[in-house]
């Protein structure tokens, strides 16, 4: 008996947000390191794409593919002298504080939240036709075009995203996003499981819950916020120091008593948690919800 047919349904967004008339998206990280269960970490960083050229919806300029792709493969032979400036990029942080100011703090997160959906969503329909092993991982790069209702489409999900950089900016941004992933991935042994935060990436799903910044916070998603990176890493370094140095000393080893000496500082009390303990925690709760 011959099964279903199966389509791939598209739409062209008429109406894409522009910015200085000009058309854009952004390419957006998430690392995967567990499908068995779901394990989502969402980079704070990335970058919008712009076109050189003006939007135009014009039947004459149809032909003009500068004009609705945003690729750099495109946009790099526009032969304008802002390129080779810009790398036609703009960081996303500078994107969220745009819509901030334009259609305020409401319309951003739900921006921002609606996007952390898609990237979830999309994981939950493939999660059960992958091939989980536990020795594997994958980042991918999401395309998402917003309209101007600032509503989120997905465009494309790519596997093993190129990490060329054409800007000194684009090049820190990447060189850090690989580095946290090294991190992450934890070949060393020197995590606990339990982080909720590792350098730039922050834990988005797992095992069913959907994490977030804590109750009251004015922003409700971490992407587009300021990437803390290098505190985050060297706080992190410093209490797993600590920690093992305690481990040390407990079995009578020497080099627990030479951390117990170095220690630069007293750990929180949920130290392993990465959250010091006069902050509120992060926000976790089923996702998603019954029904949806």
């Amino acid at each position: 008996k011959a099964g279903r047919d199966l389509y791939a349904l598209k739409k062209y967004v008429e109406e894409p947000l522009l910015i200085g008339g000009k058309k854009f998206d952004m390419r957006l990280y998430a690392l995967v390191t567990s499908y068995q269960p779901l394990t989502v970490y969402m980079h704070r960083g990335g970058f919008c794409r712009f076109s050189m050229s003006r939007y135009s919806m014009d039947k004459s300029d149809m032909t003009n593919l500068g004009q609705h792709l945003t690729n750099v493969a495109v946009q790099k032979h526009s032969g304008k002298s802002a390129y080779k400036r810009t790398g036609a990029k703009w960081d996303v942080r500078y994107l969220k504080n745009y819509v901030m100011n334009v259609a305020g703090q409401e319309t951003a997160n739900r921006m921002m939240n609606d996007i952390e959906s898609i990237v979830i969503h999309s994981l939950l329909s493939v999660q059960k036709v992958m091939i989980n092993d536990k020795h594997c991982f994958e980042m991918y790069g999401y395309d998402i075009l917003l309209d101007t209702a600032f509503k989120p489409w997905l465009l494309e999900v790519n596997a093993s995203p190129s990490l060329t950089a054409n800007t000194v900016a684009d090049y820190d941004m990447k060189f850090g996003l690989l580095d946290d992933v090294m991190t992450l991935l934890d070949i060393e042994k020197y995590l606990t499981g339990t982080e909720l935060q590792i350098g730039g990436f922050d834990l988005l799903y797992k095992e069913g819950l959907r994490y977030g910044p804590p109750e009251g916070s004015l922003c409700t998603s971490y992407l587009g916020c300021a990437n803390n990176r290098y505190k985050q890493l060297e706080r992190l370094a410093k209490t797993r120091a600590w920690e093992l140095g305690k481990e040390a000393r407990q079995e009578g080893r020497p080099e627990g008593r030479r951390a117990e000496r170095d220690a630069p500082l007293t750990p929180c009390a949920e130290a392993s948690r990465l959250e010091c303990p006069t902050r509120p925690p992060r926000r976790v709760y089923a996702y998603p919800l019954p029904g949806k």
